[in-house]
This record gives C-alpha cells, structure tokens and sequence, in this order.
C-alpha cells in the first residue's frame, strides 16, 4: 500500500511537470483502475472465441398487425470466466479498440445463420427473418461485403432472409463508401436497417439518400411517446418511411400503452419486453416448436393483442 502511494505521487508529480511545472496534479485513482480493468477484458476478449466464451441470444421481432413473431435480432453475448456477463456496450467498443470487432463480428453473423436454420427446421418459416447488428468499423472493414456473401453460401441462408442493421454513424464519417458497401450489400439481396434512428446524427435526408429497407425507432422515443412532440416526430417518420416503400420497427415496447401507441402510428413490427426478453438458440427454437398451429408464434403468450 505504502508503495503504490508513492507511485501514484510520482505519476501526479510527472503529469504536473508536463502541463509546463509551477502547478500540481491531482491523480483519479478511480480513473486508473477503470483503465486497469479495460485492459484486462481487452486481454480476455482476445481469446474468447477459441475459448468458446461467446454466445448470441435472440429477441422476438413481432408483427404488429397480429403478434405473430416474424423474426428475431441476435445479441452479442460474453460470458467470461473472469469477469462474469459483460454487456455488449462493452464488449462491442473494446472489440474495436483492439482490431478485434472484424473477427467477432464474423463469428455472430455465421452464428446467428446456423441457429436461424435451427429455428425453422421442423416447422418452416419462409419469411423469418435475421437481424444481426454490424458496428460502423466491421461495415468499413475491407471485403466486407464478401465476407457477408461468404458466410450466406457456408451456411445456406437465403440472402433476402438476412438484415443487417447499421447506425447513423457510418453515413456522417464516410458516407460516399458506406453508400458503395451498403450497394454492394444490397446487389446480395440482403436487406439494410437504420438501427436506432433518432439518437445521434439523425436525419430524415438518411431515409431518402442510403438504400434502406428498415426503420428502427430508438426506444427512447418510445418511451417518451406521451409526449406530443415526440409522437409528432415518430409519427412523420413512419410516414416517410412507408412513403419511400421502407418498414418501421419499434424498439424497446415496454407496456401495453406503448404498443398501442405505435400501432397506431402505423409501425409495422416491434421488439421489446412487452413481447419477450433476449433469449437462448434453444429457449428460442422451444417457443418456435410450441405453437401447436405450427405458425409464427404470438406474442406476448400472456396478453392479447
């Protein structure tokens, strides 16, 4: 203790010498073991997939007009030994800070195809579709789009089956490349979603100038749509939208009032806890088998639509 009392003293004493000397600097310890620990889930996550310590759950993406499920997002998981469950709004950062998030995110698009055809076959599905997520780094990584058609043929998933979702942010970086990546996408016949709209950049320009097919709405604006203002910017964006031949889905519904709402609205789909929490490939696939129909699943079981 004593030492490292002093070893703090001296990095204070050295950043007070680089601000020019004649001052003093007081060390955040608290700052230091965060970094610390950062760098040890950097150290970890860079063989977690050998290691086998990843996996992806599922969140139902339901129809809005009947409740039948129409398909699902996949959700990055890593459960490390050392360090218990770490969210992906971990995980996804630390993966680019550390060149990683092109490797990783390789490994949940070909796994979430391999669970996909687990989902469906016994009781087949022919629009049910999979959404999996693609950081602004993995999309602007080279070959990318050959990487995504690669992984279509190894797996046998129909292209027009796949949705990849981006955010804004790769159309405020470098947006004449990530309109030559998201055509290339397309020309594969998989489908794009602007994942999260209305955080950030936003702008409705986006929905007009990139080949979008899907609108997601932030469940911020979900959860404030009691709000006039807000319903009245939800409600023009699910108008353009649909205008443009685009779908709209509502993230983050959490009650039966949201639901309403955005039905009302004209969304065409939602996801969030109303309907079901993020769940296992195999907690998934037992939901899919029990619909005694052999439909599409409704949710949510407990309440009616």
């Amino acid at each position: 203790m004593p030492g490292q009392i002093l070893q703090n003293a001296d990095a204070a004493m050295y950043q007070a010498k680089a601000g020019g000397g004649g001052g003093h600097r007081i060390l955040d310890i608290r700052e230091q073991a965060q970094d610390h620990e950062r760098a040890g889930l950097l150290q970890d996550l860079r063989g977690a997939i050998n290691r086998d310590e990843l996996r992806t759950d599922y969140q139902p993406i339901v129809r809005t007009a009947d409740g039948r499920v129409a398909g699902v997002e996949a959700l990055l998981r890593w459960a490390s030994p050392a360090h218990g469950l770490v969210a992906p709004e971990t995980v996804i950062p630390l993966a680019e800070q550390g060149g990683l998030i092109v490797d990783i995110g390789r490994w949940i698009l070909e796994r979430a195809c391999i669970d996909r055809s687990g989902f469906t076959d016994r009781v087949p599905f022919e629009e049910f579709q999979l959404a999996v997520n693609v950081s602004p780094q993995q999309l602007m990584s080279p070959g990318f789009a050959a990487t995504v058609a690669a992984i279509l043929v190894e797996t046998r998933t129909e292209p027009s089956l796949l949705t990849l979702e981006v955010t804004e942010s790769v159309f405020v970086h470098d947006g004449p490349r990530a309109l030559v990546i998201l055509k290339d996408l397309k020309d594969l016949g998989v489908s794009v979603a602007l994942d999260d709209f209305g955080t950030g950049y936003s702008s409705l320009s986006y929905l007009r100038q990139f080949p979008v097919d899907v609108v997601k709405i932030d469940k911020g604006f979900v959860a404030e749509l009691g709000s006039p203002i807000t319903s009245a910017i939800v409600s023009a964006v699910v108008d353009l939208a649909h205008v443009l031949g685009m779908t709209v889905v509502a993230e983050g519904v959490e009650t039966l009032a949201q639901f309403k709402r955005v039905a009302a609205m004209g969304c065409d789909a939602c996801q969030g806890f109303f309907f079901a929490k993020p769940m296992s490939a195999d907690d998934l696939r037992t939901l899919v088998l029990e619909d005694g129909a052999g439909g599409h699943p409704r949710l949510p079981a407990t309440a009616a639509v």
